[in-house]
Order: C-alpha cells, then structure tokens, then sequence
C-alpha cells in the first residue's frame, strides 16, 4: 500500500440508518464526514427483517447490509458479516458497540483476515436489573477478543475508568474521544426565559430517571406553585410516568412528548428557556444532554453516577445521590430555580463532530501506518469557553 492510497475503512454496527438512536447518529456523522475528506469508508450493518436494501448510499458512504436472526430481537446473530470482512481488503475495522453477537463476529473476522481492529463501546443503561446485571458477565467474554483489539475507544473519561478497571486493561489501551454534538448556537439571552420550567430530557426508561422528578414535583410545587414540568423522550416508560403524575396530582403541572432528532434548533430553545435541566439517569457513558444543557448555560441537576458525576465540577450542576428521596430531589431543583443564570458560570463548548472524526482518522492511521498522522488528542468531555452562548 503506497502512502498515496486512501484508507479503506470498515465501520460495523448492529443497526444503521433508517434505524435511529445514539450509534447510529454517531456512525453515520464520523462515516460522512471521513468519506467527505477522502477516507474510503463503507458501513456494514443487519437487516433482521429483511426488509431494507441489501446496498444503499447514504451521504456518500456505502452502506451493506446483511441478514439478522432472530427477527424482532435485539441478538443480531449476523454470520454473513464475515464474509464482508474477509473479502474487502480493509485497513481497519471499527465496531460499533459492544451489547449485541456483531462485535464478537466481528472481531474473530477481523482477527482471521489479519486485519486491525478498534471497538468504540457506546455503553449504555438498562431498565432490565437482569440485563443490565449481564453486561458485566458479557463484557467479561469478550475481554480475550478486546484485548486483541489494536484500540478501544471510550466516550469519556469515566468510560475508560470503568471499563479498564472491568477487563483489567492498562489505561492506554483505552483512549478517549466523545462524541460530538451539533447543538445549534443561539443569542447568549434566549427570546424567553422561564424560571419556573424544569426540563427533564432521555428516553422514556425507568433507568432514566423521569419518575424521580415528577415525584419531586410536589415538593416543588408547594415552594414555587408556577413550577413546570417538561419531559422530552419516547419510550416504552410512557404510562407508567403519565400514572404516577395523576397519583401526585400533578398531570395538569407535567408535560410528556418528543422534539423530533432532526429539530435540533428547537431542541435548544427549549434547553435555554428552562430554569433547570435535569438529568437523573442511572447510568451515562457521556451524558451529552447534559453537556449540552451545559453549554446553553442551564442551571444543571443530575445524578451523582457514571459520567454525569464528572459534570458536577460546574458552578451551574448540582448533583443528588442516587438514593435520594423526593424532598431532596425537590431541594435541589429549587436551589437551580433560583440560580442567577446571568453570573460568569464557566460556560463550556461542547465537543465537537468534526474533532471526533479528527481523532478517529489519526488512531486509524497510527494504527495502519505507525509513525504516520498524530496520535489522538484526547479530548477532555467539556472544555472551558468563556464565549460559549449561554
């Protein structure tokens, strides 16, 4: 391979686009834009349903899918992957994820063809105190193929903690580069202001956390009786949220219902008009919500647990054990309520896509061709930027 000859770079994950949720946006934001500087890049995915193009261009990235048994699970046994690895000459291999049978598959191919191969973990929480509980046994598993790996890639700081500490890894096998975001910048005052909004943002999972706010509402309610409550997400959790509002006696103060993904402007206009965000989930391998509820300026609650405990070194978070009980819960909230938003609060700027993909392509080419391209950079999860719109 001469120095002239592009990257051929394999990116594989479990679900891709029409599919949406947070590993699909981030592979299809590093794919476009490494195909756009010149990286020859083609994603590999499953189709458990058969029903969707085997090949398909997207933004300019090849996109093959292959098929997936058992349909309408979340197992995502895909042997056809194989083949795709071993005949495309590839460079590198990146895996996408770690939760479903892709990543295996996709290592021991990797490893067969003598290809290299990294492994972005994108972990993330569960509702299910069984699968969740499992994550560690499978983690565990695959730590002979991880191990192999030429890099693992984690999305903060936290991330590489655990997971060097759970596979028992030296530090520098794992590297760190977030994810990006592609937050819209507003004015530094939003057009309206309300300091009895509280914005609650993720999936409708228990492991999110939503209920603890509403039942925190009323603790609320009884010191600030304009208070507001604002969830944005759709999930599976829906009924049992919207139940337990009519319960407090509550539904009337509570809000419940999506922003499309696509909508980011009216994402952050909602962030910046609230007089607090909250983010009580479970478990966060990043929490870019947060960060970005951050980098408007938003007076921050969140859980004291995974990556969301790293955010609490700003002047604007407050965090909350996660055996907290409604009435500190309600405590906290209203201490951010009544936050001087307009003070020097250490705005921060949010990582960025471009620098993700940035990072990526120098770990590939320091991998395919040592010595060449600059080592990743290590990007901290929030940078301090005193002009950051707020």
């Amino acid at each position: 391979m001469t120095i002239d000859t592009p990257l051929r770079v394999l990116q594989v994950t479990a679900r891709y686009f029409p599919l949406v949720g947070g590993t699909e946006m981030h592979t299809f934001q590093v794919a476009s834009r490494l195909a756009a500087s010149g990286i020859d890049v083609t994603v590999l995915t499953t189709d458990p349903g058969g029903q969707l193009l085997p090949v398909e261009d997207m933004a300019g990235v090849p996109v093959r899918r292959v098929r997936a048994w058992p349909k309408g699970r979340d197992y995502y046994f895909a042997p056809g992957l194989a083949r795709v690895i071993a005949e495309g000459r590839w460079d590198v291999v990146h895996c996408q994820g770690y939760h479903t049978l892709v990543a295996p598959l996709a290592m021991l191919a990797a490893l067969r063809a003598r290809v290299p191969y990294v492994l972005t973990f994108h972990s993330g929480g569960h509702s299910s105190r069984l699968r969740q509980a499992l994550r560690g046994v499978q983690i565990g598993m695959l730590r002979p193929l991880l191990a192999r790996a030429s890099r693992l890639i984690a999305v903060s700081e936290f991330e590489r903690r655990h997971f060097s500490a759970l596979l028992r890894l030296p530090a520098g096998k794992i590297v760190v580069i977030p994810n990006g975001s592609d937050l819209p910048r507003l004015p530094r005052q939003p057009a309206v202001l309300s300091d009895s909004l509280i914005v609650s943002v993720g999936r409708l999972e228990r492991y999110k956390g939503h209920q603890r706010v509403i039942a925190a509402l009323p603790g609320v309610l009884a010191r600030q009786p304009e208070a507001r409550l604002r969830i944005v997400g759709t999930g599976p959790y829906e009924p049992e949220l919207r139940r337990l509002a009519v319960e407090l006696g509550v539904a009337e103060r509570v809000e419940i219902g999506a922003i499309s993904s696509a909508d980011r402007e009216a994402m952050a206009r909602l962030l910046a008009s609230a007089g607090a965000v909250a983010l009580l989930s479970d478990y966060e391998s990043q929490g870019l919500g947060a960060t970005e509820a951050l980098a408007l300026g938003c007076p921050l609650l969140v859980n004291d647990a995974s990556a969301l405990s790293d955010l609490t070194r700003y002047p604007l978070v407050r965090a909350v054990p996660p055996d907290a009980g409604p009435e500190a819960v309600a405590g906290a909230l209203l201490e951010l309520l009544a936050l001087d938003r307009n003070a020097d609060a250490g705005a921060v700027a949010l990582p960025t896509w471009e620098a993700c993909t940035a990072d990526l392509l120098a770990l590939y080419r320091s991998i395919v061709r040592p010595g060449v391209g600059d080592a990743p950079r290590q990007t901290p999860l929030l940078q301090e930027a005193p002009d950051a719109a707020r």
